[in-house]
C-alpha cells in the first residue's frame, strides 16, 4: 500500500475515538483481541471504548460503554470467553435500535467501531455503516444531537474480527476460538480413549458445528477416528454397512477401541439428522459391541485459550485498529482474515456472501462444491480423512526419526505409514534415527503398529542427533541389504543436515540415489523451508500454560519480575511467540541482538510498570540469545536494579518444552505432512523408476517439505542450503520477527519504527 507521507504512528489516532464489542456466541481468544484493540488505539492516541454485552450494550448506552485504558485490558490474555460480555440483541435489528446505538457513539465521538464475532453479527455492522447517514438525519429531525455532532460524525469506520469456534466463515484460514475449541475436544478424546480401550468399547463423539464440520473433520484427524459425520459432505447410500464393516474389521486387526465423531448438524443424503443415538442403536444391536456416546456441548467454548488464538487474536487487534484508522468514508467495511502466516483484510461482504453459498450449496445437494467453497485447508482434511479412514511391484519405504523428540512425531510416522500401504508399498521403521540405519535396526510396519499413535508425544520410533557422515558406507550397505527404495526423515536441523549429507554422498554411493523427504519437526522451528515445523506449537502451548501460572502468582505477591528461559537454539520464535500469547515485558533473542541500552530501558520500563495497577513482569529469553547476557546474568542485574521496587525469580524450561501430548494442530498438521510427503514420493519412484531399479540423483528427489503460507511445497535441500545459516543453525529469514513490534506496543513501549513496519506488511495476498 503507497504513502506519500511518513507519519507518527503515537498521533495516527489524536481526535478519533473507537469502540470494540465482542457478539454472538464466546470464543477463546475475543480477549486476547480486544487487549490488543485497546492498547494500541491508546498507543496511536485514539480513546478507546469498552463496549459491554455487545449490540445490547450499543443500543442502551450508559455504563455499557465505557472508556478502557491500558491497565483495564491486563491479565485478559489467559481468561476464555468474553470479559466485556456478548448478547444477543434483538432491539439492534430494527431502525429505531441502531438510531438509539448511533446517538450512543455520536455523543462520545466515536466514529470507528470494531466488532468481533460471527458473519451475523459482522452483516449487522456493515447494515449499520450503510444506513449512518439516514440513521444521523433521523437523531438530527428528533432533536437528539446537534449539527455540529453530526458532522464531527459524518462517517461511520467498520472493521471485523470472526470470534467463532466452528471456524465457519469464509475468507480466513482460522477464527477465533477454533484452536482452543479442538483443545478442549482432544482433552475428552484422550480420556476418553484410555477408559475405551481398557473395556474394549466404542465411542461416539458429538462435538460443535451446526453449519460446519470443521471441528468434527480435523478431530477425526486429530485422534484417528475411525468415521466422521459432517454437514458438507452426508454419507452415501448404504453407510451403516459400510460403517460396521470398518469397525468389525478394526477390532478384527487388534484395536481396543473404535471412535466416531458427529457434528451436530451432520444429516444423511436425505436431510435426516444423523444423531449419536441414530449411531449408538445401530453399533450396539448390529455388532453387539459396547457402546458410549458423549455430547461434549458448552465445554468446547470453554477453558483458557490456546498459544495460538491469544497470538491470533493480538495481530488481528492490531491489524484492526490500522485499518480503522486508515480507513476513509469510502473505505468498505473489512474483515481480518488470517491468510497463511499473515493477517490481511479482505471486503466484509465479499466474504459473507461466500459463506452463505456453502449453507446453499449444502442445502441443495452439491456437497463436493460445499467442501470446495470452504477452502483448500478444509478440502485439504478431508480429502487426508478419506485416505487414512479407508483400507484397500512392491515398494519399500523407510521411515525414521532424527534429531531431538518432539510432541507430533508418531502423528507423521502414522500418517505415512498408512498412507504408504494404501499405496501398496511395505513401510519399514528405523529405530534410533541415522545409527538405527546404519547398525540394521530396521523393522516392517503394518496398519496396526501405527494404531493410537496419532495422540502420543515423543518419538516411538526412538530418534538420536547422530548425523551421518560418519557411517555413510554401513549406511549404504544397509539401504541395499533391506531393499529400502525412499526415505523419510522426520526431525530438527540434524534431519535437514543429515538429508545434505546423505545427497551428497550420492557421488560415491549409488545405493544413497533414492528418493528422500524431510519433515520438519522441532520445538524450535529453524528449519529451512518451512514456516512451521511439527512440534513447535505443543512447545508454545507448554511455555504459554507455564506462564500463566507465573504470572497468577506473580499477581498475588505482587512487586514480582520473572524471567523465563525458552529453548530453540540460536531460534528465538518460542520466545518471541510465547511473548505474545503471555503478555511478556520483553523476549531476548539472538535474531535482535541484545545490548547493555536495552536492558537498562527493560528495567526502566518495569521500574515505571511497578508504578500503576499492574505490579508484575514477566521477561523471555531464548536460550542462547547471548553468550555474555545469560539468564543467571540478566536476573542478577534485574535484581540490583529493582532492589527497593520489585523483587526477581528466574524458571528455566527446559526439557518439559519437548514432552506432553501433541496438541491438535500438530497432530493434524503431522497428519497431512506424512501423507503428503509419502504421496510425493510414491510420483517420484514412478520418475525415477530406470531399466528394472530406482536411480534418484536430481537435486528435485531430495526435498524439504514445508509449509509456506498457506501451501505445503516441496524444495530441493541443495537450493535450502544458501537460506541456511550453518553456524547457528537458523533460516537466514524468519517471517514471525515481523511480530517483533506488535509484542513491544503492547508492553507498552514507545517504538516509532516498529508501527511503521507492521503498516509496511503487504496485505495485498487476497486468497478469493
Amino acid at each position: 500500500m503507497q504513502r506519500s507521507a511518513p507519519v507518527d504512528p503515537t498521533k495516527m489516532g489524536v481526535g478519533k475515538g473507537i469502540a470494540v464489542l465482542t457478539s454472538g456466541g464466546d470464543a477463546q481468544g475475543m480477549n486476547a483481541a480486544v487487549r490488543a484493540t485497546v492498547r494500541v488505539g491508546i498507543y496511536t492516541g485514539a480513546k478507546v471504548y469498552f463496549v459491554h454485552e455487545g449490540y445490547q450494550g450499543l443500543v442502551d448506552g450508559g455504563d455499557n460503554i465505557r472508556q478502557a485504558t491500558w491497565e483495564s485490558v491486563s491479565m485478559m490474555l489467559q481468561l476464555g470467553g468474553t470479559v466485556i460480555g456478548s448478547a444477543r440483541c434483538q432491539d439492534f435489528r430494527s431502525k429505531e435500535g441502531r438510531a438509539k446505538a448511533a446517538c450512543n457513539l455520536v455523543k462520545l465521538g466515536i466514529t470507528n467501531l470494531c466488532v468481533i464475532g460471527g458473519d451475523g453479527s459482522l452483516t449487522g455492522a456493515n447494515e449499520f455503516r450503510n444506513e449512518w447517514s439516514e440513521l444521523l438525519q433521523i437523531l438530527l429531525k428528533a432533536g437528539k444531537i446537534t449539527a455540529e455532532e453530526a458532522k464531527c460524525s459524518s462517517h461511520l469506520n467498520i472493521v471485523g474480527m470472526v470470534g467463532s469456534i466452528d471456524n465457519d466463515f469464509c475468507g480466513t484460514d482460522m477464527t477465533i476460538g477454533t484452536d482452543s475449541a479442538l483443545h478442549r475436544i482432544m482433552e475428552v478424546v484422550d480420556a476418553i480413549t484410555t477408559t475405551a480401550q481398557s473395556h474394549q468399547r466404542a465411542f461416539i463423539l458429538e462435538v460443535m458445528g451446526r453449519h460446519c464440520g470443521y471441528l468434527a473433520l480435523v478431530t477425526a484427524l486429530a485422534c484417528g477416528a475411525d468415521w466422521v459425520f459432517i454437514p458438507e459432505m452426508p454419507p452415501d447410500e448404504g453407510w451403516e454397512d459400510h460403517l460396521c464393516r470398518r469397525l468389525t474389521y478394526q477390532r478384527s486387526i487388534g484395536n481396543r477401541l473404535n471412535v466416531i465423531i458427529v457434528a451436530e448438524g451432520a444429516l444423511d443424503r436425505h436431510g435426516k439428522p444423523i444423531t449419536c443415538d441414530i449411531i449408538k442403536n445401530l453399533v450396539t444391536k448390529k455388532l453387539g459391541f459396547d457402546t458410549r456416546a458423549t455430547i461434549l456441548g458448552h465445554v468446547q467454548r470453554g477453558g483458557t485459550p490456546s498459544a495460538f488464538d491469544r497470538i491470533l487474536g493480538s495481530r488481528m487487534g492490531v491489524e484492526a485498529v490500522m485499518a480503522l484508522l486508515e480507513a476513509t468514508p469510502d473505505t468498505p467495511a473489512c474483515v481480518v482474515s488470517l491468510s497463511g502466516n499473515m493477517a490481511v483484510r479482505l471486503p466484509l461482504m465479499e466474504c459473507v456472501q461466500v459463506t452463505k453459498e456453502v449453507t446453499k450449496a449444502m442445502a441443495e445437494g452439491r456437497f463436493e462444491e460445499a467442501v470446495k467453497l470452504r477452502g483448500k485447508s478444509f478440502e485439504n482434511n478431508w480429502n487426508t480423512y478419506k485416505l487414512l479412514a479407508h483400507v484397500t511391484s512392491n515398494i519399500n519405504i523407510a521411515i525414521m526419526n532424527v534429531g531431538a523428540p518432539c510432541a507430533g512425531m508418531n502423528a507423521a510416522v502414522r500418517s505415512a505409514v498408512r498412507i504408504g500401504i494404501l499405496q501398496g508399498h511395505s513401510m519399514l521403521a528405523v529405530h534410533d534415527g541415522f545409527d538405527g540405519l546404519a547398525h540394521g535396526t530396521i523393522e516392517p510396519m503394518t496398519w496396526g503398529y501405527v494404531g493410537g499413535w496419532t495422540g502420543k508425544g515423543g518419538s516411538n520410533l526412538g530418534t538420536k542427533r547422530s548425523l551421518p557422515a560418519s557411517m555413510i558406507e554401513e549406511i549404504s550397505l544397509n539401504i541395499a541389504k533391506y531393499n529400502i527404495h525412499a526415505l523419510v526423515i522426520i526431525g530438527g536441523f540434524e534431519a535437514f543436515v543429515g538429508g545434505l549429507e546423505l545427497v551428497t554422498a550420492r557421488e560415491k554411493y549409488e545405493e544413497l540415489c533414492i528418493p528422500l523427504v524431510v519433515i520438519p519437526a522441532t520445538v524450535s522451528n529453524n528449519i529451512p523451508g518451512s514456516d512451521f515445523s511439527i512440534g513447535a506449537d505443543t512447545a508454545l502451548n507448554t511455555i504459554t500454560t507455564t506462564c500463566d501460572r507465573i504470572k497468577q502468582s506473580a499477581a498475588g505477591t505482587k512487586r514480582r519480575v520473572f524471567i523465563i528461559e525458552t529453548m530453540g537454539g540460536y531460534c528465538g520464535y518460542l520466545a518471541t511467540m510465547a511473548g505474545l500469547a503471555a503478555g511478556a515485558d520483553a523476549a531476548y533473542i539472538y535474531e535482535e541482538r541484545v545490548g547493555i541500552h536495552d536492558l537498562e530501558t527493560n528495567v526502566e520500563h518495569l521500574l515505571e510498570k511497578m508504578k500503576t495497577t499492574v505490579k508484575r513482569g514477566l521477561i523471555l529469553r531464548n536460550e542462547k540469545c547471548n553468550a555474555n547476557y545469560t539468564t543467571d546474568f540478566i536476573f542478577n542485574l534485574y535484581s540490583e536494579e529493582g532492589k527497593g521496587v520489585f523483587d526477581c525469580r528466574k524458571n528455566v524450561l527446559g526439557h518439559m518444552q519437548q514432552g506432553g501430548t501433541p496438541t491438535p494442530f500438530d497432530r493434524n498438521f503431522g497428519t497431512k505432512m506424512g501423507a503428503k510427503a509419502v504421496l510425493w514420493l510414491t510420483e517420484k519412484l514412478k520418475e525415477c523408476y530406470r531399466h528394472g531399479r530406482i536411480f534418484a540423483n536430481t537435486p528435485d528427489s531430495a526435498c524439504v517439505l514445508g509449509m509456506k503460507k498457506r501451501a505445503m511445497i516441496f524444495q530441493p535441500l541443495s537450493d535450502l542450503k544458501e537460506d541456511t545459516d550453518s553456524e547457528h543453525r537458523i533460516p537466514k529469514t524468519q517471517w514471525w520477527l515481523k511480530l517483533r513490534p506488535i509484542l513491544k506496543i503492547l508492553a507498552k513501549y514507545k517504538i516509532i519504527d516498529g508501527i511503521l513496519c507492521l503498516l509496511k506488511v503487504d496485505r495485498a495476498f487476497f486468497p478469493f
